[in-house]
């Protein structure tokens, strides 16, 4: 592809996907490079809708493949919460400390071995004259007591994947991109593309 344009406001997840796909399209752009976009609500009851909501306007109002992405974090001890309500877990506005907060709080007392969780993410690719592509990345793990690291954002500093004991915000980003969800859902949508391409 000459053009993609990722479909999110997410300042941490465009950045992730920018390097993720960078083998799908000789120029990966954001929201910031049409700034006078705005995404349509999420208003889909499944990751898979809402990333479909994205990536379906975005390429109808840009007019190239566009790449929707929804995930989110799912406790097992909080029956799948916070799910599609991952980002505004603790209100429409809420910062990713307070999102990671209320987490805490909410798993106060819980002991280790009932920490089980998983990060799920799923991409839709839209793209002029192409059916949909749509594909899902899950990263199994556990939450920690409490916050470790400085690197990247939303759940991560919380969030120790199966592979690892430490948290996404102190693994370095080659490390996260190979074990995270949105790594391998990245990875799948490419083989996706390339195999469709050779068809």
């Amino acid at each position: 592809m000459d053009r993609l344009v990722l479909a999110t406001g997410n300042a941490g997840k465009a950045r992730e996907l920018s390097i993720l796909l960078a083998p799908l399209a000789l120029r990966i752009e954001s929201l910031r490079d049409h700034p006078t976009l705005r995404l349509p609500e999420e208003s889909g009851s499944s990751y898979l809708e809402n990333a479909r909501i994205k990536a379906y306007a975005v390429c109808r109002t840009v007019g190239v493949p566009a790449l929707g992405d929804d995930s989110g974090l799912e406790v097992d001890a909080l029956a799948g919460q916070p799910g599609v309500h991952s980002a505004r877990y603790a209100g429409a506005t809420a910062t990713d400390q307070a999102n990671v907060e209320k987490l805490l709080d909410a798993l106060r007392g819980v002991p280790p071995e009932r920490r089980t969780a998983r990060f799920r993410c799923v991409l839709v690719l839209s793209a002029p004259g192409w059916a949909e592509i749509s594909v899902e990345g899950i990263c199994e793990g556990r939450i920690a007591d409490g916050p470790r690291g400085e690197r990247g954002f939303g759940y991560d500093p919380v969030f120790e994947p199966a592979e690892e004991t430490r948290t996404f915000a102190e693994l370095s980003d080659e490390r996260k991109h190979l074990v995270s969800h949105r790594g391998r859902a990245a990875r799948a949508l490419i083989q996706s593309v390339e195999l469709r391409s050779r068809g």
